[in-house]
């Protein structure tokens, strides 16, 4: 497993898992590392941001390909020693026009086995950032260890949240609702797409959902709206804010490359929550991330820019 950098400026909490891709007629035509944290964490890995991953990975040889990864682009396994359990799997079968729905194999998986304890004790005094979200969430005990977690940080710690909603293992979860709620009660930054207010709250127009999760909060929200744009809610207001017509390869870790492009921006800078309060920082840090995201749109699966590349 990739040895721990110090300091470990941001903790990304969730799930690694593989993708198995179905083809309609039923033939597996790719397996491919997944996980929207574990993007997330490899993006800011890769812009030289001192980052661990707070999630279970399998001593199983798709575990091992993932703790390949994870040491090939700089990021610390927060847990020390992988999981003695199989690697978590999402199906995606995809339809005639490409559209991909998703079933995942969890029960008993390297994913969901991290424990409240385990993961307390995986965070260092050093984390400024903590990052949670997705399968994190609905998968017990690790969606208990994110509660934990995230109701142990310290005032001085960023908490940020991507829910990014999966409806075939979240709608009609009780354990999603808690701990959802758990975290929004802390968050200092919610990153949601049109696709996750839709979920969470259907039949609403998606930026006033964003702006109730604002006032319901108060915590800084982004709103990423595909291809159209971003928008970003904060106390001092909000922004619209353009995305560049780039050539699109696939949109594969998009979303995860934005919040790992805009998360890097804000500790470089040195800011911390106070500052999630002025829109002018805040929209900086944005417009980092759709530089991002841009680039990772431009290749094939979820290859997040390095340093030089941004630049």
């Amino acid at each position: 497993m990739p040895g721990s950098r110090f300091p470990i400026v941001i903790t990304v909490m969730g799930e690694a898992l593989i993708d198995i891709i179905v083809s309609p007629d039923g033939e597996v035509t790719a397996a491919a590392i997944g996980g929207a944290p574990l993007n997330t964490a490899r993006t800011l890995a890769r812009l030289d941001v001192p980052v661990s991953f707070l999630g279970g990975v399998s001593t199983d040889a798709f575990g091992r390909r993932i703790s390949r990864m994870l040491a090939s682009d700089g990021v610390a396994y927060a847990l020390g020693d992988p999981m003695d359990a199989p690697t978590t799997l999402a199906i995606a079968e995809l339809d005639d026009g490409g559209a991909a729905s998703y079933r995942f194999i969890f029960d008993g998986t390297s994913a969901t086995l991290v424990t409240p304890a385990q993961a307390i004790a995986s965070v260092g005094d050093d984390c400024s950032v903590l990052h949670v979200g997705t399968l994190a969430l609905v998968l017990e005990p690790l969606a208990a260890a994110t509660r934990a977690v995230v109701e142990a940080a310290p005032q001085s710690r960023i908490v940020m949240l991507d829910p990014n909603c999966r409806p075939a293992v979240m709608s009609g979860s009780q354990v999603f609702q808690d701990a959802l709620a758990a975290v929004l009660a802390r968050a200092d930054v919610v990153k949601v797409s049109g696709d996750d207010l839709a979920f969470l709250y259907p039949g609403e127009r998606p930026a006033t959902a964003a702006e109730q999760i604002h006032m319901r909060t108060g915590a800084t929200v982004l709103f990423t709206d595909g291809s159209n744009s971003v928008q970003v809610i904060c106390a001092a207001g909000t922004q619209v804010l353009n995305v560049p017509t780039v050539p699109v390869v696939d949109t594969v870790g998009a979303g995860d490359s934005f919040s790992g492009g805009f998360l890097a921006h804000w500790v470089r800078q040195g800011w911390g929550r106070a500052e999630l309060h002025e829109l002018d920082k805040v929209v900086a840090a944005a417009e980092f991330g759709i530089k991002v995201a841009g680039i990772t749109c431009q290749r094939a699966g979820a290859e997040p820019p390095f340093t030089a590349e941004v630049a």
